[in-house]
């Protein structure tokens, strides 16, 4: 069921319990109104009766007992609590007692499976007594009654009135947001969404139009990242292509053939680590990379990294300076996958550190993890930089034609790969002095 109508039927079904309920409260004030306006008319002819002369009144109460039709009850009480006439064999005690005292007594009894309004009057030589069925009270409802429910039925209309037009206006900035909805859903960006005055109607509002402008935000990070593969992708492929079509056409000569061959199956790596690195990431974001944890001794696997990156730092000028425990220092995590962390944040500092500057790599252990830094000497990050680091792709198109650069995808799958392995990577540089890369993983339990 639509909201509207939903709103529409609540509405309509308080104010028929409305209706309801303030007829039924109506009804109990008319009998109300009738019962007092019987009383009071008692009253006053009780008083006059009370104050007419003896014999009058001795006359006039046995005329009035002789009636039949029982809409009035009379009696009169002696000066030793004798009482005569139709009304005397209602009369409670309670009234005798009182008139005997000199009071009045107005009060309601019930006899014979009949209620009856009772009103006494003393007098001079006893009382006298009037009583009407409660049946048989004045009709003022009657008249009130085609008024009153005029009334309710012109408010129940008011209230159908006033759900239809409540049901629209809630449903109609609804109903706009999921025609904006729909839009974004369709590939729309920078759609517009008029804002309501219902506070919680403009929060969803707020909310989407936040997700219009993240929507565009991703996607444009996609679209560049997509041109930054393309680029990356073109290079190697076009030098292959080149080279290719030198060797058909036979103008490379054979002393260069083996340069040739080389350069082929360099770029052909190019290609390969490059596909390796999309499909590493695409796996990692599909939450099914494989990873065997055990306890692995981070040192060792420091030792051997640094051990097979020492030639490519001399062939560079720059220098290894590792900083490593004399004992184990030993994780719980993936070996295979920490070399590969490890390989490529040095990868990375070696591209940035120029010719005789040096890269520190330091292993340690304190509060429960262990440490592992990798300090470049390269021209360093900004605090920007260093927060958005590990976003795929984002320094490399920050940066890419201003300083070496890398596809964009190493630091971004070191990240998500420490992540897996329960650990925390984080990135800290000033510019000009250098970026030192942060990991911590938790240590092994003896």
């Amino acid at each position: 069921m639509s909201l509207r109508r939903r709103v529409l039927l609540a509405t309509l079904s308080v104010a028929l319990v409305a209706v309801v309920v303030t007829a039924l409260a109506a009804l109990q004030l008319v009998r109300s109104a009738d019962t007092a306006a019987t009383r009071d008319q008692l009253a006053v002819q009780a008083e006059r009766l009370a104050s007419a002369p003896r014999a009058t009144r001795t006359a006039i109460i046995e005329g009035l007992s002789g009636l039949t039709d029982g809409q009035l009850l009379v009696a009169q009480i002696g000066p030793a609590g004798e009482v005569a006439g139709s009304a005397a064999g209602i009369v409670p005690k309670r009234v005798l007692v009182a008139v005997a005292a000199g009071r009045d007594a107005s009060t309601t009894v019930r006899s014979g499976g009949q209620t009856y309004l009772l009103e006494a009057r003393a007098t001079d030589a006893g009382g006298v007594v009037l009583a009407q069925p409660a049946d048989r009270v004045l009709g003022i409802g009657s008249a009130v009654w085609p008024r009153l429910l005029l009334a309710l039925g012109i408010g129940l209309l008011v209230a159908v009135v006033a759900a239809v037009l409540l049901s629209r206006l809630l449903a109609r900035p609804l109903t706009r947001l999921a025609t904006a909805a729909r839009r974004l859903a369709a590939g729309e960006r920078d759609v517009p969404v008029a804002r309501s005055d219902l506070a919680e109607v403009a929060d969803v509002e707020a909310a989407l139009i936040a997700l219009d402008a993240a929507l565009a935000r991703s996607e444009g990070r996609q679209r560049e990242f997509l041109l930054s593969i393309s680029h990356e992708l073109r290079t190697p492929l076009t030098a292959i292509r080149g080279y290719a079509e030198a060797l058909a056409d036979g103008v490379v000569a054979p002393a260069e053939t083996a340069d040739v061959g080389r350069t082929l199956v360099s770029e052909s790596d190019r290609l390969t680590a490059f596909t390796s690195d999309l499909l590493a990431l695409a796996r990692l974001e599909a939450d099914d990379f494989p990873l065997d944890i055990t306890t692995v001794d981070l040192r060792d696997v420091v030792s051997s990294a640094l051990a097979v990156w020492a030639a490519t730092a001399d062939a560079g000028g720059v220098r290894l300076t590792p900083e490593l425990p004399q004992h184990p220092v030993r994780v719980r995590a993936d070996a295979a996958r920490v070399r590969q962390v490890v390989d490529g944040l040095l990868e990375n500092a070696l591209r940035v550190s120029p010719r005789g500057s040096e890269i520190r790599v330091a292993v340690g252990a304190s509060a429960g993890d262990a440490a592992l830094a990798v300090a470049d000497g390269g021209p360093g990050l900004t605090p920007d930089d260093a927060a958005r680091a590990f976003e795929r792709g984002l320094l490399h198109e920050r940066y890419r034609g201003a300083r070496p650069v890398g596809t964009g995808l190493g630091l971004s799958i070191a990240a998500r790969l420490v992540e897996r392995m329960g650990g925390r990577i984080s990135a800290h540089s000033a510019v000009g002095s250098g970026a030192e890369f942060r990991i911590r993983l938790p240590l092994a339990e003896d």
